[in-house]
């Protein structure tokens, strides 16, 4: 028989109440700081230059790596933290994403606001699959006052556990993949490894004018709230933003023709110019050969090695 714990109502309450004792105030402190910090003293931005480029420019372990080579070892790395089923080596994984994150010299704030999107997804994963997971045998079943149908598995509160740090750990090694080379340099690489070209020249124009976009958005709006716009939950709201996203397909799908009559004025024919060489050294497959062994050590040990969660 499973072992079984029975959590009253008063112990419940008093469990959740130190939980938003601690949380709240990190909350409020958090707010508090952007709400200091501002805008001021900073020019406007330039939207024409992609967020993910703008570290690229460093010297580092990961800068000075031949982009072919280097999406290859960090993507095997990837699937074989996928493939891991313990608690242990999952998060000595995420040790090493978060310490390649240090390595690359790009600020952590970026990788932070990674895991913070990713945040709310997990955060409800972790709640559910505790309570939906099959039973398993000696795993221990915790009974919440309120819920008595519903008991919250141990073994299952682990397994999405060890999915939510395997996921954390892949998100971050994002961070030296594609952070630490601009991004037609990591296009052009995965086009010599046969990704298609049209397919790079999507992502591209997509990730360029994805911030021209929202620069025309954040304009619009606020042009809106100068003439008085309030937003609210009516019918008038509701036809005010219709009218606004409209507006913004129109004047989005006008920049899209201009921008390609532009580009076959300046000799487009299907292919972009490339000016990139890609040149790999014997200290390119050494860290190449560096990554492949440190995520086939990861599954080795977490097969033969590995504790039971």
């Amino acid at each position: 028989a499973n072992p079984e714990i029975h959590i009253s109502g008063t112990a419940l309450a008093a469990a959740l109440a130190c939980l938003a004792v601690l949380i709240i105030p990190i909350f409020l402190l958090i707010r508090k700081k952007r709400r200091t910090r501002g805008t001021s003293g900073r020019g406007e931005p330039d939207w024409s230059v992609p967020a993910i480029a703008a570290y690229a420019d460093r010297i580092s372990f990961f800068h000075q790596w031949d982009t072919r080579i280097k999406v290859v070892s960090l993507f095997f790395f990837c699937f074989m933290v996928v493939a891991l089923r313990t608690l242990c080596w999952s998060t000595f994984a995420f040790g090493l994403s978060l310490l390649a994150v240090i390595v690359c010299r790009i600020p952590f704030k970026r990788a932070l606001q990674r895991l913070l999107a990713m945040a709310g997804f997990l955060s409800m994963f972790l709640v559910a699959v505790p309570f939906t997971a099959p039973l398993r045998s000696g795993e221990t079943l915790i009974y919440l006052c309120g819920i008595p149908g519903y008991p919250f598995h141990t073994g299952g509160f682990f397994m999405a556990l060890i999915i939510v740090v395997k996921a954390c750990a892949i998100a971050l090694m994002m961070e030296p993949l594609l952070g630490t080379a601009p991004l037609a340099d990591t296009l052009q690489g995965l086009s010599r490894l046969g990704l298609p070209p049209a397919m790079g020249q999507m992502i591209l124009l997509c990730h360029r004018y994805i911030f021209v976009f929202l620069h025309e958005i954040t304009r619009m709006y606020r042009g809106m709230r100068v003439r008085g716009f309030v937003p609210g939950s009516n019918i008038a709201t509701m036809h005010a933003m219709g009218n606004f996203f409209g507006m913004l397909f129109v004047r989005s799908f006008d920049r899209t023709q201009r921008v390609h009559e532009a580009m076959l004025c300046r000799g487009y024919n299907g292919n972009f110019p490339s000016y990139v060489r890609f040149e790999s050294t014997g200290r390119d497959w050494v860290k190449g050969a560096l990554w492949g062994i440190a995520g086939l050590f990861l599954l080795f040990a977490d097969r033969v090695f590995g504790p039971p969660f």
